[in-house]
């Protein structure tokens, strides 16, 4: 029962990205094409995210320009 408040944090993360734009890279040649890369569960500050590449694998696109 005390591993249940540590997993539901995972599930809300994991579900989020189910909520994402369908203008969104979707996979990683979209990501590359749009002048991104593919990040492991995260961007780094200067980038956002921005779609998916695949399951633990984000978008990251520069915030400006």
């Amino acid at each position: 029962m005390r591993i249940l408040y540590l997993l539901f944090p995972f599930f809300l993360l994991l579900v989020q990205g189910a909520a994402g734009s369908f203008l969104a890279p979707g996979n990683e040649k979209q990501c590359l094409r749009e002048k991104g890369f593919c990040g492991f569960l995260k961007c780094s500050f200067p980038f956002i995210v921005s779609g998916k590449c695949s399951r633990f694998f984000f978008c990251c696109k520069k915030i400006w320009g």
